[in-house]
């Protein structure tokens, strides 16, 4: 039920603030337009208290059907189809990085308007906080973890895609046929480059995995967010300067983050912190789980998480809680 990787970095919405060098983005002030905000916080409550200068940002994958496209299907409203905390150690030695399932059931703490209309303190799946926006998916994240949270990234559907188009597609390795006509997956076995919608729909299949579960497409999700990154980082992206503007133009059209990172300035200061960690100090992690007492098919932190969220408030590695 627990899952740990190594990585380059630490997930998809990491690299669109740190694929590239800080040198080069900031460069490009022209693109602060592209870039969209909104509070960290909603209302006036109490956040956790942080013991030490380390760095928390809660990265978020919408999935809005507000689009220019309706590629997606239909729904109402915004739920994160991805949640994870990543911790920067207060000295940027080490980065922790834990994905929330989105399935997660939890006390929800009542969140006000911030532009998406308020919701009451209920119980509830934490992907549906980020309805009322993302400072409500903050509010939850810290209610849930307690550990306090400095910055958001969000990115949706469309952004995703056009983020991976922009890179002129990613390549991926599969070992099986993939098949999930509720996520518009068709894919056959093998090495292929992927366009931004059948890397959205690899990243988003659950029928076509495991037993279907949210659980089970994490490893996708992490098969995508590699190739993503490899392709950010490589020659074809850096060397073409009309290739690297287009990819900066996606990115910073397609995010949205809270008020102290709406600068491009401020994403390349992110950026050198981040950058600055050895490869070899990143830790992945799904948070450890057990199945929902009153529904199987939705899970509830375990003992083993809070566990892992006190060491991330103590700014101790967790390296050693996971799997």
């Amino acid at each position: 039920m627990k899952y740990r990787r190594r990585r380059t970095i630490v997930a998809i919405l990491a690299v669109l603030v740190i694929g590239v060098p800080v040198t080069i983005v900031a460069v490009v002030h022209n693109l602060k337009g592209n870039i969209t905000s909104s509070a960290l916080r909603a209302g006036d409550g109490e956040a956790p208290e942080k013991i030490t200068d380390e760095l928390n940002v809660l990265i978020l994958g919408s999935d809005t059907r507000a689009l220019d496209t309706n590629d997606y299907g239909s729904g109402d409203g915004a739920r994160s189809d991805a949640m994870i905390l990543a911790h920067v150690s207060d000295d940027s030695s080490r980065i922790d990085a834990v994905q929330i399932p989105r399935d997660t059931m939890m006390d929800m703490p009542a969140c006000d308007d911030t532009g998406s209309g308020a919701s009451p303190a209920q119980r509830g799946m934490i992907n549906s906080a980020l309805n009322q926006g993302p400072a409500c998916s903050v509010s939850a994240a810290e209610e849930l973890t307690g550990v306090r949270v400095d910055h958001f990234v969000e990115v949706n559907f469309d952004g995703f895609a056009t983020i991976v188009d922009a890179l002129d597609g990613i390549t991926v390795d599969l070992d099986e046929p993939l098949f999930d006509d509720k996520a518009n997956l068709d894919l056959p076995a093998g090495e292929q480059t992927l366009g931004g919608t059948d890397a959205l729909a690899l990243a988003r299949t659950r029928h076509a995995v495991g037993d279907g579960s949210d659980i089970s497409r994490m490893g996708n999700q992490q098969m995508v967010m590699d190739s993503i990154i490899d392709r950010a980082k490589s020659s074809h992206t850096l060397s073409r300067p009309d290739r690297l503007y287009s990819f900066l133009d996606a990115v910073t059209s397609s995010l949205r983050v809270d008020d102290e990172l709406d600068s491009v300035s401020s994403l390349g200061s992110l950026a050198a912190t981040v950058s600055s960690v050895p490869k070899d100090s990143i830790t992945f992690a799904i948070m450890p789980w057990q199945p929902a007492p009153d529904n199987q098919n939705r899970v509830v932190k375990s003992a083993a998480a809070d566990a892992v969220f006190s060491a991330i408030t103590a700014d101790q590695p967790i390296v050693d809680l996971v799997d």
